[in-house]
């Protein structure tokens, strides 16, 4: 068994997720025309998407746990895959929406089972390696999503861009169907499913700080995606192409430092790394706030740091969710996954009352909730290792 050969395996139905989510983006316009709809159900069919993948977290990880890692990924890709056609095909709108939710149900799986696998498979230092690889190609989803979504739509229109993604389901589904192992330990996930699992989870101190970590990362950073294309087309006059541009070196630092998180774990004790870069991601926020209309270039300088943090940041969470939950391992990773996408979620919804306020009020509002988690999981990690210590 080649277990890097895996984890890139893994890592790539884990990238399908992000990159089915944003790859028909740029093609938003041209949905609504195609179909005579709404702007507002067009969207929809984005938030649906997250909803979805947000509810499955919740519900692949305790069949992870419990019936294997091949025997949940392989149908659940299927599902994927039938939708991914249904959408190349769909006449009217509701059936777009349908189908993009049911695409959702299906590639969910991805990130729990890809965890669970590296989980499995590594110990110690190589696994926070292992986990940086991971992200690293998570991360590219939402990169490269738009840039080929742009290219195939401009050659194939919409219907293209869901034949694209039909083919690759099933090519994702053949190679795991011949490459991925069952690496499920014959000694765990034998007791049936209880929702108190879920609560063992938010009750374990390592549990309760990464999981509120993870909610308020991705609460800030869709506070960039949401609100920033506002801020620089009003304070710097640019278009919608420069926007994209300006969001680039963020996405690029963000891949850089998935890769590095789970280099600097071999290094630096996960608990103290994990502080600093979610510190550091608390002052590039509190930065952005400060110097957002100072210049272009400093407000590029600061959302690539946040980015870089970011990125340094997640590995080091999936490694110890993985290793303070080797029993339940997917069941905590799910919750993790379901949290992190209420945050996507809630940070427009309430970033748009304080975004009314004025004077990027919505980025002091992240800061602030984001310290307080913070100093909360600062304060539960002294307790564990006092706990430990006596």
């Amino acid at each position: 068994m080649n277990k890097k050969a895996i984890v890139y395996l893994v890592g790539l139905t884990a990238f399908f997720g992000p990159f089915t989510q944003t790859i028909y983006t740029p093609m938003l316009p041209q949905i609504q025309e195609q179909y005579q709809t709404s702007e507002f159900v067009v969207n929809l069919t984005i938030s649906v998407f997250v909803l979805g993948l947000a509810l499955m977290q919740l519900v692949y990880g305790p069949l992870t746990d419990r019936m294997g890692r091949r025997k949940v990924l392989l149908p659940s890709v299927l599902v994927y895959i039938a939708a991914s056609f249904g959408a190349a095909l769909s006449s009217t709108i509701e059936g777009l929406v349908f189908f993009r939710a049911m695409q959702a149900v299906g590639i969910a799986s991805g990130s729990v089972v890809a965890t669970t696998v590296i989980g499995d498979l590594y110990e110690g230092k190589m696994r926070g390696r292992a986990m940086g690889t991971f992200q690293m190609l998570v991360t590219m989803g939402p990169v490269v999503g738009p840039v080929v979504g742009g290219f195939v739509g401009e050659a194939a229109g919409v219907n293209g861009v869901f034949w694209v993604l039909t083919v690759g389901g099933v090519l994702l589904w053949l190679t795991v169907y011949r490459l991925l192992p069952e690496t499920k330990p014959e000694t765990s996930g034998g007791e049936r499913f209880s929702v108190r699992d879920f609560a063992t989870v938010l009750q374990d101190r390592v549990g309760s700080s990464i999981v509120m970590l993870g909610f308020v990362q991705y609460f800030t950073f869709y506070q960039f995606l949401v609100f920033l294309p506002v801020l620089l087309t009003s304070t710097y006059g640019l278009s919608a192409a420069e926007n994209g541009l300006v969001f680039l070196p963020m996405s690029l630092f963000l891949v850089v430092g998935s890769n590095l998180g789970g280099r600097l774990q071999e290094r630096v004790q996960t608990r103290k790394l994990l502080i600093l870069t979610t510190s550091l991601n608390v002052a590039a926020t509190v930065l952005f706030f400060l110097l957002a209309g100072v210049s272009l270039p400093v407000l590029i300088a600061v959302i690539s740091v946040f980015g870089l943090c970011l990125g340094l940041s997640l590995p080091v969470q999936t490694t110890m969710l993985a290793d303070a939950f080797s029993h339940n391992r997917a069941t905590a990773i799910g919750v993790y996954n379901f949290v992190r996408y209420m945050g996507m979620a809630a940070g427009p919804i309430i970033g748009t009352v304080f975004h009314r306020m004025g004077h990027r009020m919505e980025f002091l509002f992240a800061a602030v909730l984001f310290a307080c988690v913070v100093l909360f999981a600062g304060r539960q990690f002294v307790r564990l290792r006092q706990a430990m210590q006596g």
